[in-house]
């Protein structure tokens, strides 16, 4: 091969290895670009709304029952301006704003946020409810905010006449200690069989429960009842009265004739005098009403 030739090769492998070169590179590049594209789209966006310039404040004003037992006062309200363009849709939501950014000393339960666990059960502008179920602007049938609803405060205080530890937590202690007292466990005579994995029952024994399981002992029946304000002591209340139903009812419990005796009592269960203020506050639209009554006619049928 000539001298001529050979320099021939030499110029075609090296732009061979120039462009090889050229295209690990080009390839290389396009790979780390898909990375970073794929790594932006995998970040979680805020879901924070842009700020709207110019917005004019929509400002709602919380009275809040106040009272430490640190402090040698009496009870009182304090007032605390909202920006409800700066905060969340619920009553929870304003509360954890207020005391995050304008005083930290206010004092309440919450939880799940999610109206399950019944922590934050209060008496909001004159009805128990939940704070994090409960609108700060209420909504109608079809979901719209009602205008002008309530005005522009609310009141917030704990639940009624329960005993207050500071601000709005109630002592629940006693409502506890009503609701051990029905023993809400399944009761047997004999226990599992050997090798027995549950208590099974037929779907339409299941079913009888609905309606009773779902409650979550928030207490914002209870308080709504005046027979209950009157007899806390004594009367075992909406709630746990129809949680006793759901056991008295459920066909694997076999102790129901012993849960009715303990309940035939004049203040225990006949204080309720069907004023239905129980059915009418749940947050879960429960009915503890009708469970009472069902309670009152197995006694009267017996």
């Amino acid at each position: 091969m000539t001298m001529l030739g050979m320099n021939s090769v030499t110029a075609a492998v090296a732009r061979s290895t120039i462009s090889l070169s050229a295209s690990s590179a080009s390839i290389s590049s396009n790979l780390f670009r898909a990375l970073s594209t794929t790594t932006e789209s995998l970040k979680v966006k805020s879901t924070t709304p842009p700020p709207v310039a110019n917005q004019a404040e929509r400002i709602k004003y919380f009275k809040i029952y106040r009272w430490d037992p640190d402090h040698r006062q009496k009870p009182y309200l304090s007032t605390y301006p909202v920006d409800l363009n700066d905060c969340g849709p619920m009553v929870l939501d304003a509360l954890i704003k207020i005391k995050s950014e304008q005083d930290p000393t206010l004092t309440f339960r919450r939880s799940c946020r999610e109206g399950i666990c019944g922590s934050c059960a209060m008496n909001i502008n004159g009805r128990n409810t939940l704070a994090c179920l409960c609108y700060i602007d209420p909504k109608d049938e079809d979901g719209n905010t009602k205008s002008n609803s309530g005005g522009d405060v609310m009141k917030i205080y704990p639940l009624p006449h329960m005993y207050v530890i500071k601000d709005l937590v109630p002592d629940m202690g006693n409502f506890y200690e009503q609701y051990r007292s029905i023993e809400p466990w399944l009761q047997t005579k004999e226990g599992k069989m050997e090798g027995q994995a549950e208590f099974l029952q037929t779907r339409e024994d299941r079913a009888k429960l609905d309606g009773m399981y779902e409650c979550i002992l928030c207490a914002c029946c209870s308080t709504a009842c005046p027979s209950y304000w009157w007899n806390a002591d004594k009367y075992l209340g909406p709630a746990v009265l129809m949680q006793a139903y759901r056991w008295i009812e459920d066909s694997r419990d076999e102790f129901q004739d012993k849960r009715l005796a303990e309940l035939d009592d004049a203040f225990k269960l006949y204080r309720c005098h069907t004023i239905m203020n129980c059915t009418k506050v749940c947050p879960k639209h429960l009915n503890p009403g009708k469970a009472i009554a069902h309670i009152k006619k197995k006694l009267a049928e017996k």
